[in-house]
């Protein structure tokens, strides 16, 4: 078992451990003291609270304004969170969540955000945003140890999903990534966004999915290890990550997150925008009974979308938006169509729609009954 000295090492001296594959070490210095200042005191400010996902924070589509400033704050949590019936996760989180909470700012705008490490966590961290130019996307300058924060602002330059992760450095970057520290932040054209003949589209509402990659060690008797830290959690799980082989495939942090009770909702004729974010490996996501209507499947909102796609491609190390207009009620399931990873390792989410039916649609024409064969 790792001391809180021995993780706090951990977290800063393996950055610099050789490797087949060498990293950006996040830790190594920046100094920007030199820079010429920015003056943005005439920008207006707003402060976003963030919402735990599947939701997301109250935004505008369409910015009222110009660019503002626009403020959160995000604290780390080290903690277990139990990811399926038999099997317990040390995660490493932004604000206490699998996936971190989505940011939503549109082009133009500066995003601020202030990254707290309370004192009873044990390792370093940072964010890494890929919407964000410079500086390993804000991992060379938020560097935290236990007890500390930062504030690092960026200029929202180019329109899209992103995603943001924990890039510490070294072997701690995929051990962070794949601990549950990642999250997607939007960057909303100003004038929202447009279909594929460049014209203005809505969502009526937003579902934000973020699937994990989970590797948890096992007992020798078969059963699923627990550790009392994240620290002593490392070795064993480091052996199960190299194997490249996931014992968990998951949405929102754990199987079943968002099936049953958590199912998420909608009504016939509602536009939802589908936020799916991967933030280590390829993954393949798929409404069943539905579409892709309009699909941005690189995230990126000024490239025209796809249209009408059964199945879209979302790159490990990626977020990519998919809208969709119900026209029936029922039970959707929203998968990762790699069906052993959504049926047995748990990458699956259900949507509960009202509404009426529509026969010139679909139409069970007869009901099962016994049949003679001829």
């Amino acid at each position: 078992m790792l001391t809180r000295r021995a993780a706090l090492m951990v977290g800063a001296g393996l950055a610099a451990a050789p490797m087949l594959v060498q990293t950006a070490a996040a830790n190594e210095s920046l100094d920007t003291s030199a820079a010429t200042p920015v003056d943005l005191s005439t920008l207006p400010r707003i402060r976003h609270e963030l919402a735990v996902p599947p939701f997301v924070h109250a935004h505008e589509q369409v910015a009222s304004t110009g660019p503002r400033i626009v403020e959160f704050t995000m604290d780390i949590v080290e903690k277990e969170i139990q990811i399926s019936d038999d099997a317990y996760l040390q995660a490493m989180t932004f604000n206490g969540s699998i996936p971190g909470p989505m940011m939503v700012a549109h082009e133009g705008d500066y995003v601020e955000l202030t990254l707290r490490n309370p004192a009873t966590n044990m390792m370093q961290h940072n964010i890494d945003f890929h919407a964000a130019t410079g500086a390993l996307g804000g991992g060379a300058l938020t560097l935290i140890n236990p007890g500390e924060q930062t504030v690092l602002r960026f200029k929202a330059t180019r329109a899209g999903v992103f995603t943001y992760h924990c890039a510490p450095g070294g072997p701690m970057i995929p051990w962070h990534v794949v601990s549950g520290m990642s999250g997607t932040i939007m960057i909303l054209p100003r004038d929202g966004l447009k279909d594929q003949f460049g014209q203005p589209v809505a969502y009526d509402r937003v579902a934000y999915i973020g699937e994990n990659d989970f590797y948890v060690p096992r007992a020798e008797d078969g059963t699923y290890k627990r550790f009392a830290d994240v620290g002593e959690s490392y070795p064993d799980t480091l052996e199960v990550m190299n194997r490249l082989i996931p014992t968990h495939v998951v949405f929102n942090g754990r199987v079943g997150a968002l099936t049953g009770d958590n199912a998420l909702t909608a009504k016939v004729g509602e536009r939802v925008l589908f936020v799916h974010n991967q933030a280590n490996r390829d993954t393949r996501p798929h409404l069943i009974g539905g579409h892709g209507d309009l699909v941005w499947e690189q995230g990126k909102f000024h490239n025209p979308p796809a249209v009408d796609l059964e199945t879209w491609f979302i790159r490990g190390g990626s977020s990519g938006a998919a809208l969709y207009k119900f026209l029936q009620p029922g039970l959707y399931a929203y998968v990762n169509h790699n069906l052993i990873e959504a049926v047995n390792l748990g990458a699956t989410a259900h949507i509960k729609v009202e509404g009426e039916w529509n026969n010139d649609l679909m139409e069970q024409v007869q009901a099962p009954a016994p049949y003679e064969a001829t």
